[in-house]
């Protein structure tokens, strides 16, 4: 997804774009995730910037890739169990607020007329609508149509090529050379393979998270809504698993259930605590769920970077190597703002936010090149 907004907006500004992708179009975690784009669970600081400048993009695309992506603008309300979380999630919201989020206290009277369905045991919540949803893979594969890039799939990258003063001049795949001034490294969770590749580093590592997908409903859930406690469950550095209740419903008619986190490197095989603890979770939120039968359930990996901000902008280290990686969960959500920000920079131009905590060189204590 990061890689086709790059390439849309890298069109729109005039360059000659190819894209290469080792596999389909969202054959990895672009097609695993919920297509989520979401101001809601971020706190104010550079991504939340970037949340609301990729919110205002997509709702620019709406009428066009937008729309044949499942473009929904239908909000986003997050709850809260106790007083007590309520009060936090009261007090985050405020912050928000201040740095431009629209965000609405919900009492515990009027949660219904917002979503009649849920559980009849909360505090109240907060509605975000500026929070909105796609369908990740028709994004994708929608805004690499409109942009006209030459796309390569099934194209595996197996170097990067630079000049003997260290300038990238393209990349080597299994199938001979491509020629460009500038490469971007948009490879998600294999971000930091690639940055390997041209002798750098970027501590990229999977995050893996499962989905819970329930027969077609009819509209039950209005709102992607969730439990305050998962954005304490993004911001979390734990390895181990953890996971809160994320419950949406989509244009196609299937419920979406989320959210679990947890590193456990590339395994794909399922874990049946995970997905329990995603059914209990959700089912605490609203209780017909019980009655509702799970079709499937699949897993993504999250790319996940240390400080929880992704790497956007040109490497110092292998100049014409650009980097648009490391979005988390985020990456459906944040994809039009760091493609607007990669396209500025590679025509020269000022990116309209700044780029500094987002640079890729910030993990290396010494500005080296160590891969």
């Amino acid at each position: 997804m990061v890689g086709a907004a790059c390439a849309l907006y890298a069109a729109r500004a005039g360059l000659d774009v190819r894209v290469v992708d080792r596999g389909p179009v969202a054959g990895g975690t672009t097609g695993a995730g919920e297509g989520n784009l979401l101001v809601s669970d971020k706190e104010p600081g550079p991504e939340l910037e970037l949340a609301l400048l990729s919110a205002r993009l997509w709702e620019r695309l709406a009428d066009g890739p937008g729309a044949a992506a499942e473009y929904e603008p239908k909000g986003g309300l997050v709850v809260a169990r106790t007083p007590a979380a309520l009060a936090a999630l009261t007090e985050f919201a405020a912050g928000q607020r201040a740095a431009g989020v629209l965000a609405e206290p919900v009492s515990a009277a009027e949660l219904p007329d917002l979503e009649p369905h849920l559980a009849a045991d909360l505090a109240g919540g907060v509605h975000y609508p500026q929070d909105a949803q796609v369908m990740p893979a028709l994004a994708a594969a929608h805004l690499l149509r409109a942009c006209g890039a030459r796309l390569h799939t099934g194209r595996t990258v197996t170097g990067v090529i630079r000049g003997p003063d260290g300038t990238v001049r393209g990349v080597r795949t299994d199938r001979g050379d491509l020629s460009a001034p500038a490469v971007v490294n948009a490879a998600g969770t294999w971000g930091g393979d690639l940055a390997a590749l041209a002798g750098v580093r970027l501590p990229v590592l999977p995050r893996r998270g499962f989905v819970l997908v329930t027969e077609p409903l009819p509209r039950l859930v209005r709102h992607k809504v969730y439990a305050a406690d998962y954005v304490a469950d993004v911001a979390s550095d734990s390895a181990a698993l953890r996971t809160s209740p994320v419950v949406e419903g989509t244009a196609a008619g299937p419920v979406l259930i989320g959210a679990s986190r947890e590193r456990v490197g590339f395994d794909r095989s399922l874990s049946l605590p995970a997905v329990r603890a995603l059914a209990a979770g959700a089912i605490g939120l609203f209780p017909f769920l019980e009655r509702v039968r799970a079709l499937r359930t699949y897993a993504g990996f999250r790319p996940y970077l240390p400080d929880h901000l992704p790497a956007i902008g040109p490497d110092p280290r292998a100049p014409g190597l650009f980097h648009a990686c490391g979005h988390e969960g985020a990456g459906i959500g944040l994809a039009t703002g760091t493609g607007r920000l990669i396209a500025q920079a590679l025509t020269g131009g000022t990116p309209e936010l700044d780029l500094t905590p987002f640079r890729p060189e910030r993990f290396d204590a010494d500005g080296g090149d160590t891969p």
